[in-house]
């Protein structure tokens, strides 16, 4: 004699509702092995991809933001250089008295110093973007961004070296007051035209690696969008799946219904045999 031969059933049924109640609640189509082991794999892919291309993302949008950052710091070092090379046409004419010779120098160290402190004090998260550290005024290590899912997707600057020293205006730092002469005016106007075409070149460098970051940048975000497209194929079909849920929720109720006639029935014909 069979008895509870419904249970088997329900279970399966009851099994099926929670399954689909999985679906609704991740709102991921596949959530383990069993329901297609294949496309789950294919899935989970999908989505480590995505999260990697949101990691190159951020990399890349902070790349981006240390390049403003020092492009906008050259912008101020190129002002203070088209400064100085006016006071240096000024002092180079002997219609100018020694005394006003004397104070256009003393501006200009102070704009050379100004000059210095912006390549110090230029830094992304710590890291000095013009020189090597705040403290140290020699060449910068190459800056090296991460733009991509791999270790080779590198967009770099060449070491930098921003300040007085690097582009060669050592000798007017130290220029004394005493002996500065029109003359000296006059030869000192070479150095900071070469240290102008030197800054052009740098601010030329973080321009370009500017408008690189920003083109893969544009990329990432494009790959991106499109795994995460991808991976929505996997996604639960909520109106499918909430209309599944319905029908197993209704079988559920007619399982335990005739489950439960099956069993007041099992236990009258026990009665009656045991009777």
């Amino acid at each position: 004699m069979q008895i509870n031969s419904n249970s088997v059933l329900n279970q399966n049924v009851y099994l099926n509702a929670n399954q689909t109640l999985n679906r609704i609640a991740t709102g991921v189509e596949l959530n383990q092995s069993s329901d297609n082991a294949s496309s789950l794999a294919i899935a989970n892919n999908l989505l480590s991809q995505s999260n990697g291309y949101s990691q190159a993302v951020e990399n890349t949008n902070s790349a981006i933001a240390a390049t403003q950052i020092a492009s906008g710091a050259t912008n101020e070092q190129s002002k203070i250089l088209d400064n100085i090379r006016e006071k240096l046409l000024q002092a180079s004419t002997d219609t100018t008295s020694k005394e006003g010779r004397d104070a256009i120098l003393k501006d200009i160290k102070s704009q050379l110093e100004q000059f210095d402190k912006i390549a110090s004090g230029t830094n992304y998260n710590g890291q000095t973007l013009l020189q090597k550290s705040e403290t140290d005024s020699s060449a910068s290590e190459a800056q090296q961004y991460q733009s991509g899912l791999k270790g080779e997707n590198l967009i770099e600057t060449s070491a930098i070296q921003s300040n007085t020293t690097g582009l060669g205006l050592s000798d007017l730092v130290s220029q004394n007051a005493s002996t500065f002469t029109s003359a000296d005016a006059r030869g000192f106007l070479e150095k900071i035209d070469n240290a102008t075409n030197g800054l052009n070149d740098i601010r030329s460098e973080i321009g370009a690696v500017q408008n690189q970051l920003e083109s893969s940048g544009r990329s990432l975000t494009s790959q991106k969008t499109n795994t995460l497209n991808a991976a929505s194929m996997f996604d639960t079909n909520y109106a499918k799946e909430s209309s599944n849920f319905s029908k197993q929720n209704i079988l559920a109720q007619i399982g335990a219904f005739g489950q439960a006639q099956a069993n007041n029935m099992n236990q009258q014909i026990v009665s009656r045999l045991l009777g």
